[in-house]
């Protein structure tokens, strides 16, 4: 049996020119990631999104310790253009909440292939840290009934970076 953690990343240098899963973590970001490696023990396994945001804070708290990567664990994938702040959020909530967006990856489907991607490494045991992103971690969790509904409420409340224990 493994401990699953996940890491939801830190905060990234926002730029509206780039794909947000093309962003990468600000100075910022990586210290604040750099203090989650003190809450992680020795040993455990690291496997991250690809999206640089999510390897970037993985790798500042595994240190020398390998981090692998796993599709499954990428965001929510959806359409490229730039919405940022209160547009994105409330199109976020209403995602979370059961509204199906143009070009948004289907709610079941994050969460199969997120769902195959925690199997395939919990086999080994031990403690596995996972670095990922706010709504495929959210809707993951709330599959597992590790979060209450509306879950755009444990959304909204994650930090940036956050470390949640799986149940």
């Amino acid at each position: 049996m493994s401990r699953i953690l996940l890491v939801r990343h830190a905060m990234p240098e926002i730029d509206p020119g780039v794909p947000a899963e093309l962003w990468r973590l600000s100075a910022a970001g990586r210290a604040a990631a750099r203090e989650l490696a003190l809450l992680i023990q020795p040993g455990a396994r690291f496997v991250s999104s690809p999206e640089p945001k999510a390897m970037e804070t993985l790798a500042q708290i595994a240190g020398d310790t390998r981090v692998a990567v796993d599709s499954g664990f990428a965001e929510v994938r959806r359409p490229p253009a730039w919405t940022g702040g209160d547009v994105y959020r409330a199109a976020a909530r209403a995602y979370l909440n059961g509204a199906d967006h143009e070009g948004w990856e289907p709610r079941d489907q994050v969460v199969g292939r997120f769902a195959a991607a925690v199997d395939r490494h919990a086999a080994a045991g031990g403690t596995l840290v996972i670095g990922t992103h706010g709504l495929a971690g959210t809707l993951w969790l709330a599959s597992r009934h590790a979060v209450g509904w509306p879950a755009e409420q444990f959304w909204e409340a994650l930090r940036f970076p956050d470390l949640i224990e799986a149940p």
